[in-house]
Order: structure tokens, then C-alpha cells, then sequence
């Protein structure tokens, strides 16, 4: 890797990328060559994931050329299975690192069915914190199916663990 410089001090995106690695997350999707596919902690559209990036890094520019094309790949990849898997109309993504100087990336499905007044606004128009907190099982289907689809598309790394098996009870 380029620069393996730590993002300090420790981020909330370090510890998701540590609890996927341990099997503590219930919102991965997917381990991807790049990092973690996980859905978003709020689903204020369905199937709302982020690319979190193994080992996790402060920003995009941090990463070697190899190690860029491949988290950009990935970040593409996961929205065209999320495209498939959802029928959403398209995928918004982006890359933003103000509040936490550690690299993810928001992929964002858009839908037809989205309120009016929202379908053609960014994704920040949404009131987060009046979405539905992400919840397995609820998700569990789409998470199978992205999952199945993402590895049909030759993306994935093996899985330690199933997501979240490690959770505290």
C-alpha cells in the first residue's frame, strides 16, 4: 500500500471494520477484496450500504494505485449488485471523510417509489434520524441475495464468520 497511515485517533469506522473482521457486526454484507460491504446504520432507503476499506485508511488519496482502483471497483460492484438485487432506478455514491477522517463510501440505491420531493434531491434531504435503524432481520433476505449476487460477480473474499455470530447478546 502506498501509505499505511493510521487515521487518528481511532474512528467509528475502524471499530465497524474490527467488529466485521470478528464476526461482531450484523450489518456486513459481504467481504469484499477491498474491505467491508455493510448496510448502513439507518435505512432511510432500502438496501443503504457503505464500503469500509481493510485496513482502513484517512482518505482515498491514501491508498496506492492498486489498492484505489480496487476500492473504487468494489464500491461500483456493489452498487451494480445492489441495482440488480433492489430493481432501484440508480445508485448515488460518495466518498465524503469530514466526520471521520477514515475512508468509506456511501452507495446509495434510489428508487422510483422514492416521496417526490425527495426522488430527485440528494440523499441528505432525508430526515437519518427518522429512518428505521437497521435490523438483520428485516434485511436478511436482501442480504443473502446481495451477498449470492456479489459472488456470482467473482468480488468476494471468504467470510470468517456469519455476520454479526459474535455479537454480544
Amino acid at each position: 500500500m502506498k501509505n499505511e497511515v493510521v487515521a487518528e485517533p481511532l474512528t467509528a469506522i475502524h471499530a465497524q471494520v474490527i467488529a466485521a473482521r470478528e464476526g461482531r457486526d450484523p450489518r456486513v454484507i459481504a467481504r469484499m477484496f477491498s474491505g467491508w460491504a455493510v448496510f448502513g446504520e439507518r435505512q432511510f432507503v432500502r438496501g443503504y450500504a457503505v464500503l469500509l476499506p481493510d485496513p482502513v485508511v484517512p482518505n482515498l488519496n491514501a491508498l496506492g494505485a492498486r489498492e484505489r482502483i480496487a476500492f473504487l471497483s468494489d464500491m461500483s460492484r456493489l452498487g451494480d449488485a445492489l441495482l440488480k438485487v433492489t430493481g432501484a432506478m440508480r445508485i448515488n455514491y460518495a466518498i465524503f471523510g469530514n466526520q471521520d477522517a477514515a475512508l468509506h463510501a456511501h452507495v446509495i440505491p434510489r428508487y422510483v417509489d422514492e416521496p417526490q420531493a425527495l426522488r430527485g434531491a440528494q440523499p441528505w434531504a432525508y430526515d437519518w434520524s427518522a429512518a428505521p435503524a437497521f435490523e438483520r432481520a428485516s434485511c436478511q433476505e436482501l442480504a443473502e441475495n446481495l451477498l449470492r449476487e456479489l459472488t456470482r460477480m467473482g468480488v468476494t473474499k471468504p467470510m470468517r464468520f456469519n455476520p454479526g455470530a459474535n455479537a454480544d447478546s
